[in-house]
């Protein structure tokens, strides 16, 4: 009889061992929702991972970026619709003015709101602004970046829509003669007008299918990339409860080759 079996013994300890290092990385995965907790466990997966993160992070901070852009475009477009309707304004007055039945005293009042109309155009022009930026008193282009990598930018222009831009820069009622030339001016500003807001309107709705676009980009690449990281719960589970099964029958053969040899050594006692 054998008073120690060191070789059952140890085999049964390493195996122990061994599982006992399983069941901690199977916690980990299940703890932190992660299947790829250290490099070693798929170094080019994790290569893979983190390279499909880097594009992610891209990708949704470039949305941001063309949400920005839209922001833009509509402040504009809201600048570019007032403008349109206090021309309006201005062209009814015109019109009314260019009938010799208006007096003196008439045209004297028509021409102080008119003043104050052209003075609002100004005031749009040279106040609205986003972000601290004037978008409608100077001509610019705006670069939106809209993509994860460099060079993915689109462009948007601001726009100037001042009287001296629109050719209203002076403007006179006083005559029936000005109020007929006024008409012909506000008619070319309205065709200003009109082409910045096709043009704004055209930006909004590339840069709304762009940022469309690159959403389902991200989305694809999210999950692409949980593909590779996040564990199969249920696989851990399972894998969880084998290993603890294993472990208990390592532990229960451990204690009875050691009770074994402590029944051997009474013998001697």
């Amino acid at each position: 009889m054998k008073i120690q079996n060191q070789a059952g013994i140890a085999f049964s300890t390493n195996r122990y061992q061994k599982n006992q290092t399983s069941i901690t990385k199977t916690l980990e995965k299940l703890s932190g929702g992660d299947k790829l907790t250290r490099a070693a466990d798929n170094a080019s997966g994790l290569s893979i991972s983190e390279t499909m993160r880097g594009q992610i992070r891209g990708l949704s901070r470039a949305q941001l970026n063309m949400q920005d852009g839209l922001s833009v475009l509509e402040t504009t477009d809201a600048g570019l619709q007032h403008v349109s309707s206090v021309l309006q304004r201005v062209r009814e007055l015109a019109v009314q003015s260019s009938t010799d039945t208006m007096t003196d005293e008439d045209r004297g009042v028509a021409q102080a709101e008119l003043d104050q109309l052209l003075q609002s155009i100004d005031d749009t022009a040279d106040k609205m602004e986003f972000n601290t930026q004037n978008i409608l008193g100077d001509v610019r282009p705006l670069y939106i970046h809209v993509g994860a990598n460099t060079g993915q930018t689109l462009r948007i222009d601001t726009v100037n829509v001042s009287t001296a831009s629109l050719g209203l820069e002076i403007a006179k009622l006083s005559t029936r003669e000005e109020a007929e030339d006024l008409i012909t001016k506000v008619d070319n500003a309205q065709s200003i007008i009109s082409k910045h807001l096709t043009n704004t309107g055209s930006d909004y709705e590339s840069l709304t299918h762009h940022k469309d676009n690159v959403s389902n980009i991200e989305i694809s690449l999210q999950k692409s990339e949980s593909l590779i990281r996040d564990p199969e719960m249920a696989l851990e589970m399972m894998d969880f409860v084998k290993q603890g099964i294993r472990q208990k029958g390592d532990e229960m053969l451990i204690k009875q080759t050691n009770e074994n040899v402590s029944d051997v050594l009474r013998l001697f006692a």
